[in-house]
């Protein structure tokens, strides 16, 4: 569905991504793990044509190296970047509604399926966007972005800075977005919600990919971890 193949990317002469590979399969939840700056999140930016990338980046057999983050996002993509980039002035249900690809049409998300997820969201969807505390704006942009019915949702970062029982129902939700037949590139720091939810990982050191495999054959491979994880 989503194939990365020799993918480069800088920020002015920093050499940040160095021939990055992996793909995700319809369906599929796969995880990208590593340290703070390592390039995790350029990965998204660069799939989603916010950094400019060369390489081969292909989803659904389509080059989308080039093509603007909207024309992206049309395809079937969508994104939830780490730091949020809600509309604080417009109401919750206005954010909601901005996710729509069509004006009024809903795919395979609802209002009712956000609000039932996360009431205080339906309890607050008239309220300002910008008042709602981190978690509940970290809650709104994933509800924004599913409301655009991607196939395909780069989730960077999704629990960080939550609560333990937010923490819990990103991760069902996960579970529930996947069981819709969405695929997820997953950026998470929480080792078990990685575990728990990915049917593949990647580990990403200097730029690149430095380990691949499910769950398990990470579990069995203490030196990756201590090597590429461990602080």
């Amino acid at each position: 569905m989503l194939e990365l193949a020799d993918v480069h990317a800088y920020y002015g002469k920093s050499h940040i991504l160095q021939g990055v590979d992996l793909d995700v399969a319809a369906g599929e939840i796969v995880s990208l793990l590593g340290r703070n700056g390592v390039g995790r999140s350029t990965t998204c930016k660069a799939i989603m044509g916010l950094v400019p990338a060369h390489g081969s980046i292909a989803y659904r057999g389509r080059q989308i190296v080039g093509l603007r983050a909207d024309q992206i996002a049309h395809l079937g993509l969508g994104y939830v970047p780490e730091d949020r980039q809600i509309f604080p002035t417009l109401t919750v249900r206005q954010n909601l509604e901005l996710g729509l690809k069509r004006t009024g049409r809903c795919g395979r998300w609802t209002f009712d399926d956000m609000f039932d997820r996360f009431p205080n969201l339906r309890e607050r969807q008239h309220n300002a966007a910008g008042v709602l505390s981190g978690g509940e704006q970290q809650m709104l942009t994933i509800c924004r972005t599913l409301m655009g019915d991607p196939d395909l949702i780069i989730i960077d970062e999704p629990t960080e800075g939550l609560a333990p029982k937010l923490v819990e129902q990103v991760g069902e939700l996960l579970g529930e977005i996947a069981s819709r037949s969405v695929a997820i590139l997953l950026v998470e720091q929480k080792l078990t919600i990685a575990l728990h939810v990915s049917h593949r990982l990647y580990i990403m050191g200097h730029g690149q990919i430095v380990f691949e495999g499910t769950p398990a054959q990470f579990a069995a491979s203490d030196s990756v971890r201590q090597q590429w994880l461990e602080v």
